[in-house]
Protein backbone atom coordinates (compact mmCIF):
# COMPACT_ATOMS: atom_id res chain seq x y z
CA UNK A 1 0.00 0.00 0.00
CA UNK A 2 1.28 3.44 -0.98
CA UNK A 3 0.01 6.68 0.55
CA UNK A 4 0.53 9.96 -1.26
CA UNK A 5 0.16 13.21 0.64
CA UNK A 6 0.25 16.76 -0.69
CA UNK A 7 0.25 20.05 1.18
CA UNK A 8 -0.73 23.18 -0.79
CA UNK A 9 -0.46 26.82 0.19
CA UNK A 10 -3.13 28.96 -1.46
CA UNK A 11 -3.90 32.64 -1.79
CA UNK A 12 -7.67 33.24 -1.95
CA UNK A 13 -8.18 35.94 -4.60
CA UNK A 14 -10.83 38.53 -3.77
CA UNK A 15 -11.58 37.17 -0.31
CA UNK A 16 -12.74 39.86 2.13
CA UNK A 17 -13.79 37.64 5.05
CA UNK A 18 -13.63 34.14 6.49
CA UNK A 19 -17.08 33.58 5.00
CA UNK A 20 -15.73 34.29 1.49
CA UNK A 21 -12.79 31.97 2.14
CA UNK A 22 -15.00 29.12 3.36
CA UNK A 23 -17.28 29.45 0.31
CA UNK A 24 -14.33 29.19 -2.10
CA UNK A 25 -12.64 26.35 -0.20
CA UNK A 26 -15.83 24.32 0.17
CA UNK A 27 -16.35 24.42 -3.58
CA UNK A 28 -12.70 23.64 -4.35
CA UNK A 29 -12.42 20.77 -1.86
CA UNK A 30 -15.71 19.18 -2.96
CA UNK A 31 -14.65 19.37 -6.61
CA UNK A 32 -11.25 17.85 -5.74
CA UNK A 33 -12.79 14.97 -3.77
CA UNK A 34 -15.38 14.16 -6.42
CA UNK A 35 -13.06 14.43 -9.42
CA UNK A 36 -10.04 12.52 -8.09
CA UNK A 37 -11.47 10.28 -5.33
CA UNK A 38 -9.06 11.66 -2.73
CA UNK A 39 -9.38 12.99 0.81
CA UNK A 40 -8.96 16.76 1.08
CA UNK A 41 -9.26 19.26 3.93
CA UNK A 42 -8.12 22.67 5.11
CA UNK A 43 -5.19 22.05 7.46
CA UNK A 44 -3.35 25.37 7.87
CA UNK A 45 -3.99 29.14 8.11
CA UNK A 46 -7.46 28.49 9.49
CA UNK A 47 -8.02 32.02 10.81
CA UNK A 48 -6.53 33.95 7.88
CA UNK A 49 -9.20 35.16 5.45
CA UNK A 50 -6.95 35.45 2.38
CA UNK A 51 -4.73 32.36 2.72
CA UNK A 52 -5.31 28.65 3.14
CA UNK A 53 -3.30 25.50 3.59
CA UNK A 54 -4.94 22.36 2.30
CA UNK A 55 -3.95 18.73 2.52
CA UNK A 56 -4.79 16.09 -0.08
CA UNK A 57 -4.21 12.36 0.44
CA UNK A 58 -4.64 9.34 -1.83
CA UNK A 59 -4.03 5.61 -1.42
CA UNK A 60 -2.76 3.43 -4.26
CA UNK A 61 -0.80 0.28 -4.94
CA UNK A 62 1.76 2.15 -7.10
CA UNK A 63 3.83 5.17 -6.07
CA UNK A 64 3.89 6.52 -9.63
CA UNK A 65 0.11 6.42 -9.80
CA UNK A 66 -0.25 8.20 -6.45
CA UNK A 67 2.22 10.90 -7.52
CA UNK A 68 0.40 11.32 -10.84
CA UNK A 69 -2.96 11.78 -9.13
CA UNK A 70 -1.57 14.43 -6.77
CA UNK A 71 0.14 16.27 -9.65
CA UNK A 72 -3.21 16.34 -11.49
CA UNK A 73 -4.89 17.70 -8.36
CA UNK A 74 -2.25 20.46 -8.16
CA UNK A 75 -2.82 21.37 -11.83
CA UNK A 76 -6.59 21.52 -11.27
CA UNK A 77 -6.16 23.76 -8.23
CA UNK A 78 -3.72 25.97 -10.16
CA UNK A 79 -6.29 26.40 -12.95
CA UNK A 80 -9.01 27.52 -10.51
CA UNK A 81 -9.72 31.24 -11.09
CA UNK A 82 -10.53 31.99 -7.41
CA UNK A 83 -7.23 30.86 -5.91
CA UNK A 84 -3.51 31.20 -6.57
CA UNK A 85 -1.43 28.11 -5.86
CA UNK A 86 1.63 29.56 -4.12
CA UNK A 87 3.39 26.26 -3.41
CA UNK A 88 2.85 22.56 -2.96
CA UNK A 89 4.86 19.58 -1.85
CA UNK A 90 4.17 15.89 -2.42
CA UNK A 91 5.32 13.07 -0.16
CA UNK A 92 4.94 9.39 -1.00
CA UNK A 93 5.00 6.93 1.92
Amino acid sequence: MVVGAMRCQLLIDGSRSLKDKKRVLKSLLTRTRNTFNVAAAEVDNLEMWDRAGIGVVCVSNDSGHAHSILERVARMIDSCPWVTLESYEIEIV
